[in-house]
């Protein structure tokens, strides 16, 4: 059932760092997989980092994913909600997800509902093309993720 809620999935990270590139090829799945089934009220982004002007992109939408790849000690992947957050978190990327949503919140009179889709990466060397391992990651975040695009009420009502 189509569902009018604006989505946005928004990937990041860098593709010329292997496995890094996650939350990207993630975003180009679900692209294909969006136009496919029809579902013209999901939009994409991707980038090698968020950034603070990431607040005004997000406003808009009622539901936004962030995907990105994982150092965590998780099994494959896991999907945390995020809590907005003032506090500026520095790591590999120039600001995180809590404190994009924590501008939005504090700039625009809307915030969104937002998850952290976080993917478990293993290789991060200086070379194009994600490890099989991943990729395979990836492929089990994406099924999991497709009914709830489906029917984004799914997650809100968690």
């Amino acid at each position: 059932m189509q569902q009018h809620r604006q989505i946005l999935i928004y990937g990041y990270g860098n593709p010329g760092r292997q496995d890094d590139g996650l939350g990207n090829h993630f975003v180009e799945m679900a692209k294909e997989w969006a136009a496919e089934q029809g579902l013209d009220n999901i939009m994409f982004d991707s980038n090698y980092q968020l950034n603070i002007e990431d607040a005004a992109e997000i406003a808009e939408k009622d539901i936004v994913i962030f995907v990105d790849a994982s150092l965590e000690e998780i099994d494959d992947f896991v999907l945390d909600e995020i809590t907005p957050d003032a506090k500026v978190e520095f790591s590999m990327h120039a600001v995180s997800a809590s404190y994009v949503v924590h501008l939005c919140k504090e700039i625009y009179p809307k915030c969104p509902a937002a998850w952290l889709l976080h993917i478990k990466g293993y290789e991060w060397e200086f070379r194009e093309g994600l490890t099989e391992q991943a990729l395979n990651n990836c492929n089990k975040a994406f099924e999991y993720l497709k009914p709830i695009l489906q029917n984004p009420q799914q997650l809100l009502e968690h």
